[in-house]
């Protein structure tokens, strides 16, 4: 716990038997709550989170990212968890951040906490491919304009949210694929949460989960969309139910498409 509140890490996983137990090893033992749903994998993930000790969920079929990130926010909820964190098991991002960006929510200085690849300028040197760093950049200068707000980056995968925040957004109105996460954090600017950063370096290599250059490209027009819904929201000339505040919330351990799984141990025992 960090000043009295229960910290969760959800890690939302497919094929990540490769790069779980390195991810693992690294987070922090002031963890409360180790959570992992696994999106219907096909090869030896579920089998070692069970040895590790992990609580896990597996999905019944291949559902999509967005709606791993719903039933990893659920189950950390029905967990007591009052500040979670999103670490994606491949091993990408630095478990060693957890730390600080809990302690940024639990002491009550923002509401929403991002691992940001861009600041400290090193994304290009862990390896991230030129096409995806211009992308980033542009994108995230577009939705700066539309948003009012100065993030350095949308669209890392390394977060940290209050259980308000959680709570109180419309996460079931949000894709069950990779725009999800651009929704969540424009939903976040819309509702008011306080959004901060750190910077997080990233490595890329072959075992490290990444889309390809055509979902890329479909999750770019993602994210145009969803700006653009935000300015119609904002103005008045549209609304739309990811921005409703009455929208379909989460229920903690609601989920009927997925199944609990027994942990083995205990983690970083």
């Amino acid at each position: 716990m960090i000043n009295g509140k229960r910290i969760a890490v959800v890690m939302p996983a497919y094929n990540a038997e490769k790069t779980l137990e390195a991810t693992v090893r690294e987070l922090p033992e002031l963890v409360d709550n180790f959570i992992l749903v696994d999106d219907h994998s096909s090869d030896g993930t579920v089998e070692l989170a069970h040895r590790l000790g992990l609580q896990y969920f597996v999905h019944e079929r291949n559902y999509g990212y967005g709606r791993n990130q719903q039933t990893c926010y659920a189950e950390a909820l029905a967990a007591g968890a009052d500040v979670v964190i999103m670490v994606h098991p491949d091993y990408q991002y630095t478990p060693l951040l957890v730390t600080a960006m809990a302690s940024m929510i639990a002491y009550g200085v923002y509401d929403v906490v991002l691992g940001s690849r861009i600041i400290g300028g090193q994304a290009l040197r862990g390896g991230m491919p030129r096409y995806k760093y211009v992308a980033n950049r542009l994108l995230t200068a577009f939705e700066n304009l539309f948003l009012g707000l100065k993030l350095s980056e949308y669209h890392t995968g390394y977060r940290a949210f209050s259980s308000d925040v959680l709570t109180k957004l419309p996460l079931l109105e949000n894709s069950d694929d990779f725009v999800f996460d651009n929704q969540m954090l424009a939903q976040c600017a819309h509702f008011g949460f306080r959004i901060g950063e750190v910077s997080c370096p990233t490595k890329y290599f072959d075992e490290a989960s990444s889309i390809n250059f055509r979902r890329s490209v479909k999750y770019g027009f993602g994210v145009l969309g969803t700006t653009m819904q935000f300015a119609l929201q904002r103005i008045g000339l549209a609304h739309f139910p990811i921005f409703n505040p009455d929208g379909r919330r989460l229920e903690p351990g609601s989920g009927s498409y997925y199944v609990r799984g027994t942990a083995e141990s205990t983690p970083n025992a």
